[in-house]
């Protein structure tokens, strides 16, 4: 159904001049966003605080759309904050995190009263000194690199030599250093993995996570304001993925705060997504402009591909390229069928976006549709390169 209704959206600007040119349609529709974030609410304990990342997609329009629905806005460049900021988020519910924050970053943070989530013990120097300047109780956490990792996720960003927050086995010295200073240290930020659909390693990753925030308060003397435990959840692309069962995680969820409210009775705990959110209500259109063949087999050449969606063409991440879900989006009805590749215009073998596909047989000037699209899409892609057309992102 979701693709049909994403076809209807697709006939009613056909004939608009905008669709004639390379064109995603980030996270097509409100509804399914709002519905997620409902079924997030419906199956989390509700203390849990669902703050959206917006890296998955910072399409201006979505942050206005779903920031009245979350707890928080989480950031990771100077831009994303100021993105965030003028389009209806509140500073005390901003959290900025990322290795490689600059100076800058870090004194605008400070000035606007975002929360700083501190990967590197080099950003302290810089966060005191704005913090003197403006006259300002800088607000922090520290992101621990977890000496765990989340089994089957999609990028594991905890466990082993990290370039992402501190070393879990650091902390008490950081922390011992920040005691010192007049900064408002809030609690931890603990993400070891993203885009997996096993509720019981999520379940087992959180489980860690709730032990290791808990001991490193403990051996340090401190009280705990906040605990993001990170995402993790991951939404299904390929042919046998199932969707997350978020049901078994809430359960876990729902046992588990009750267990630890009395070593941390303070703490508010904080789930970050972005992908979950907003990854299913995407398509990417593109348009056929050559069909060939070589040595029996049929490509169709588009006016898009890994410079509007790099994660499609397998770039982002995957280790052994698999196709999204793709469709050609006038011929849904049709029975003719053949076996295609769809690739893009750039002068390159990764430009890929559909390999060896069993689709309705295409033409020159029909649409190609790639669904799963509404996050990591535009924003994760070289844009630049070879100079082609920029895509253009519509919300409806």
């Amino acid at each position: 159904n979701k693709r049909d209704n994403s076809l209807s959206k697709i006939d009613a600007v056909t004939h608009s001049s905008i669709l004639h040119h390379r064109i995603i349609i980030a996270s097509g529709y409100r509804n399914i966003i709002r519905n997620r974030i409902l079924e997030l609410r419906k199956a989390l304990p509700a203390d849990i605080h669902i703050h959206y990342a917006i890296k998955a997609n910072p399409m201006p329009d979505i942050i206005s759309f779903i920031n009245p629905m979350v707890d928080g806005i989480d950031v990771a460049s100077g831009k994303e904050m100021k993105t965030a900021l003028n389009y209806g988020a509140a500073p005390d519910n901003i959290s900025l995190t990322g290795p490689g924050k600059t100076d800058d970053e870090l004194y605008q943070a400070v000035q606007a009263g975002i929360i700083i989530n501190i990967e590197s013990e080099r950003e302290l120097d810089p966060i005191i000194a704005a913090g003197k300047k403006y006259n300002l109780r800088p607000r922090i956490t520290l992101r621990i690199n977890p000496d765990f990792e989340l089994k089957g996720s999609g990028m594991r960003m905890g466990g082993g030599a990290k370039q992402f927050g501190i070393d879990a086995e650091k902390i008490p010295e950081i922390l011992g250093r920040i005691q010192k200073t007049d900064l408002d240290f809030t609690g931890f930020h603990i993400f070891s993995g993203s885009n997996c659909l096993n509720a019981h390693a999520i379940i087992e990753a959180q489980e860690k996570t709730f032990d290791l925030a808990i001991r490193l308060a403990k051996e340090s003397g401190t009280g705990l304001k906040t605990l993001n435990i990170g995402g993790g959840f991951g939404i299904p692309y390929f042919p046998g993925d199932t969707h997350l069962d978020l049901s078994v995680i809430g359960h876990y969820l729902n046992r588990k705060l009750k267990e630890i409210k009395s070593d941390l009775p303070e703490a508010t705990i904080i789930l970050e997504l972005g992908r979950f959110i907003v990854g299913e209500a995407g398509i990417y259109v593109c348009r056929v402009i050559d069909r060939k063949i070589s040595r029996g087999q049929v490509f169709l050449i588009t006016n898009g591909g890994l410079h509007h969606h790099l994660s499609a063409s397998g770039n982002f991440g995957q280790v052994i390229r698999k196709n999204f879900p793709v469709a050609i989006g006038n011929r849904m009805e049709q029975e003719e069928r053949e076996v295609v590749n769809i690739v893009g215009p750039l002068c390159t073998p990764l430009d890929i976006l559909a390999d060896k596909m069993s689709l309705p047989k295409a033409e020159i000037g029909d649409y190609v549709v790639v669904f799963q699209s509404g996050a990591y899409g535009l924003t994760a892609s070289p844009i630049h390169f070879l100079s082609h057309p920029a895509a253009h992102e519509i919300l409806v």
